[in-house]
Parts: C-alpha cells; structure tokens; sequence
C-alpha cells in the first residue's frame, strides 16, 4: 500500500496538470450578421487564450448552409492568411484579423444570397488551448437594407444637418453681435457722427 501511495499521489497530480493545460479559448461572435446583396460583411470573430499565442495558433473558418447539415470550409488561418483556392469562397473570403490582438476575423466580399447561413471559428492554440466551442453566428443577406437601419441612417443624418445648422446660426449670431458692439464703440468714440 506505501508503494501504491506515491504512484496514486502522482497520476492525481498529472491528471491536474493535464486538464490545467488543456483549457478552453474563450471566443466572442455576433450572434446574427446582416449583409446586403454585393456588398462586403465582416464575420468578427475575438477570442481570448490563456496560452501565449504562437506560431502554432490556427482559425479554421467554416460554412454550415439554411437547408443542410454539411459544412464547408471557408478560410484557414496558421501564422499567415491561407485563402480559399476553391468553392464559393474563392476570391470572396478575405483575412481581416490580427491574431496579436485576438482578432480571428474574416471578410466576406460581392455577398449572395447563396451565402445565407451558419458561419464558424474556431481557434486553437496548442498545447494549452485545445479545446472548446466554435464561435457561431448566423449570416442573412437581404436586398436592401432593413427599416431600422435606414432609421438610424437617416437620424444620423437628421443630426448631422442639424448640428451644422446650429453652428452656422451660433457662428452668424456671434458675428453680428461683434459686428454690433463694434459700431457701438466707434459711435461711442465719434460722437459726431449722431
């Protein structure tokens, strides 16, 4: 039993180490992303590692479509951009990230309805970071942009002419006060010219 004890001791501790060792990368996606038909849609993707990010990090981008279960691969990422040479990605699905900063993004460009979808990243950063969830979010490709997006336009743009209407009244008005005061002063002086 006394020789059993150290062995017990050990194996608990490696087991420990292990499962310390082989944590999760932490990934944030928008849940849903909204795109117009022939323009661009950037998928973010950040993700946060308790490894120190190394050579040997990698995001592997995947394409699930609305009617079926099969993914397609998009866009592979090790120490440098590996662009789609195929499919319907190819040309299309560009590197938008910076690994240093956590930024595991791509750029979807000319979007298709056919685009419509579930889209995935992954990240891993061996040794440590293994394991964990894929990212997903949910692409939909529309038309033409959305009511409510065209209100926040459109306030936007409410503001914005309204704002420089403001200033334009404040700068006029400060003018014509100066402008006031300084005739004023000169009557003031030449008391002639009354």
């Amino acid at each position: 039993m006394g020789r059993c004890e150290p062995r017990i001791i050990s194996l608990c501790c490696l087991l420990i180490f292990g499962c310390w060792q082989a944590a999760a990368v932490e990934m944030q996606v928008e849940p849903e992303v909204n795109g117009v038909v022939g323009d661009d849609a950037t998928l973010r993707c950040t993700f946060r590692s308790t490894s120190p990010v190394t050579g040997r990090l990698s995001v592997d981008w995947t394409y699930r479509p609305v009617d079926s279960e099969a993914s397609h691969s998009v866009f592979y990422y090790q120490e440098q951009p590996y662009t789609p040479t195929s499919g319907k990605f190819k040309g299309r699905a560009v590197w938008s990230g910076d690994i240093r900063r956590g930024d595991a993004s791509i750029t979807l460009r000319d979007l298709k309805f056919s685009d419509n979808g579930t889209y995935s990243c992954h990240v891993k950063n061996p040794p440590g970071d293994v394991h964990g969830q894929a990212g997903e979010m949910q692409l939909r490709v529309v038309t033409t942009v959305t009511h409510s997006e065209m209100k926040i336009l459109l306030a936007a743009i409410g503001g914005a002419i309204l704002l420089a209407i403001v200033l334009i009244v404040t700068v006029a008005s400060i003018r014509a006060c100066r402008q006031h005061r300084r005739q004023r002063t000169e009557l003031e002086k030449n008391p002639q010219y009354w």
